[in-house]
């Protein structure tokens, strides 16, 4: 009996020394950017506009800008049309490319913008989904001025992965809204010549 007892005293001991299997959840990336600081943009433009300092701005043609995110291998475009009595098709190209995403996106939330005080009107998209961009943009004043802004990421769009720096740069895009201001308009111009 004292055999058959530290023979099973040593199969128990020997057998309860594993370590339990325990399941772990994936981990996942957390991605922090430092807090945005902006600067002014005054170029030779009909527009001017506040920027993220992280971000280095390329001009273009026409006042096209490229406003590149290095560590996020991201660009803003920004394109400048001038209104020809021509509005109507403008609003209708941007709200068109803001919903070619649809096929991709899981939705798309709308959220107008209106700055009376420097005569800013338009439109903010956020574009949830694996689309190609993430976020839209178009402000006029109705009158002279139309701008429309597209980011778009430099990989496959993967909207898990890159929802962190979506965010970020979505918040850039409202920043460049609220602080555009037009530097010449019709209006002041007709003042001017009275």
């Amino acid at each position: 009996m004292t055999r058959f007892f530290w023979l099973l005293l040593s199969v128990f001991v020997f057998l309860s020394c594993k370590d339990d299997v325990v399941i772990k959840p994936k981990a996942q990336l957390r991605l922090e950017y430092p807090s945005p600081t902006y600067e002014d943009v005054n170029i030779d433009a009909p527009f001017k506009f506040q920027k993220n300092k992280l971000a280095s701005l390329q001009e273009k043609r026409n006042y096209n800008l490229n406003i590149n995110y290095p560590n996020m291998k991201a660009t803003l475009y920004i394109t400048y049309q001038e209104v020809h009595n021509n509005l109507d098709s403008l609003l209708r190209d941007a709200q068109k490319l803001a919903y070619d995403h649809a096929i991709k996106a899981e939705s798309i939330p709308e959220q107008p913008f209106v700055n009376f005080d420097n005569d800013v009107y338009g439109m903010f998209y956020m574009i949830n989904g694996n689309a190609a961009t993430q976020a839209e943009f178009y402000a006029t004043d109705s009158i002279q001025h139309f701008i429309t802004g597209a980011i778009y990421f430099e990989a496959k769009p993967n909207f898990d992965s890159i929802y962190p720096a979506a965010v970020y740069l979505r918040n850039d895009m409202r920043r460049i809204m609220e602080t555009l201001e037009w530097t010449n308009q019709k209006e002041s111009e007709w003042l001017i010549e009275l």
